[in-house]
């Protein structure tokens, strides 16, 4: 088990980057430390978003005993790829505790937390009946129904748990844009383009843009919230017909 007086780690979570054989990029040593207990992580693609928040989930299942968390995607396989990039910095990780029972959705440590991968999908079903969460990492939050959210939130509150959703932008809809732009102070927000990712060539992000188009281009690296192209309506047609200047024929 990692040895108590390793104190350094303990206060500092963005030593585990180093650790397990990384070099973290600023925002994602800025975000281990600082620990917000409410994150949107709103980054490209390759930037980063799921390695940091894998560091996140371990720093907590070492340091806080008996933690239970959960990895949340639209679907099972996210899910397991998320579990999995954490079990590899765990393997990694000299002196964290052992793992009592692996398998690959689910993990057990000596120190009494357990780290699950779950699939969002079902209108949030497959989460319901966890509580006692102390993190809860939604991946890919912009495509996971509404109803995941509704199902999470209340996991957090006896253990005073924290909650990290990361994605990239799919469309002007869902919880995970409701959250970015209307959500308030109490949201950490992260911002990271492809621009500002140092392991994304100018060259890959030209051809990309070439392959994919502008529209998308835009959603997977630059972080816009287009409209989806099944819309009927652009969004900024359906909010020009409504006007606050036109009074009500009945209050």
């Amino acid at each position: 088990m990692l040895m108590a007086g390793d104190i350094g780690l303990a206060l500092d979570p963005s030593l585990i980057g180093e650790r397990v054989g990384l070099t973290l990029d600023d925002w994602q040593a800025q975000l281990l430390t600082e620990r917000p207990k409410r994150s949107l992580l709103l980054c490209s693609r390759q930037a980063g978003k799921s390695t940091v928040t894998a560091l996140c989930a371990l720093h907590t299942s070492i340091y806080e005993p008996g933690s239970l968390i959960l990895l949340l995607s639209p679907s099972q396989r996210q899910s397991a790829e998320l579990f999995r990039t954490l079990m590899l910095f765990h393997a990694k990780l000299k002196g964290a505790p052992e793992l009592t029972a692996e398998s690959l959705l689910r993990a057990e440590l000596a120190n009494g937390s357990r780290i699950i991968a779950l699939p969002g999908g079902s209108e949030g079903r497959t989460v319901r009946g966890y509580a006692g969460v102390k993190l809860a990492i939604i991946d890919e939050a912009a495509r996971c129904d509404d109803a995941l959210f509704a199902a999470v939130r209340p996991m957090l509150g006896v253990a005073d748990g924290t909650l990290m959703m990361l994605s990239t932008p799919a469309g002007r809809r869902g919880e995970f844009y409701r959250a970015w732009t209307e959500g308030g102070e109490h949201w950490h927000r992260t911002r990271v383009t492809a621009e500002q990712c140092p392991r994304l060539s100018r060259e890959f992000l030209a051809e990309e843009q070439r392959e994919l188009g502008p529209a998308l281009f835009a959603q997977e690296y630059e972080l816009s919230f287009v409209d989806d192209a099944e819309m009927v309506f652009a969004t900024s047609l359906i909010d020009g017909a409504f006007s606050e200047e036109v009074r009500p024929l009945w209050q």
